[in-house]
């Protein structure tokens, strides 16, 4: 697998992307973009597509359409590559 994307969604209104990754190996391909592309394209009817990212994406997913829009989000950096146990 060099790459993957996700959503959640209540398949009447709402759908959340939480995950859009991309093997190191393989980006700058134009792999995340057709991933995303595809994706909105699915949800393309939903009411609110909603996605967090960190600030230095913002332009990437402005680029597909979507608009800066004021949250607020936890991160637990040292959990990144999963659930310290």
């Amino acid at each position: 697998m060099v790459g993957f994307i996700n959503a959640l969604s209540d398949q009447v209104l709402t759908a959340y992307i939480p995950l859009l990754e991309v093997t190191p190996a393989f980006k700058n391909q134009g792999i995340g973009t057709q991933l995303v592309e595809r994706m909105l394209e699915q949800l393309k009817d939903y009411y609110m597509i909603d996605l967090l990212c960190d600030a230095d994406l913002q332009d990437y997913y402005s680029q597909k359409g979507m608009i800066k829009a004021a949250g607020m989000m936890k991160r637990n950096y040292n959990n990144q590559s999963g659930k310290n146990i």
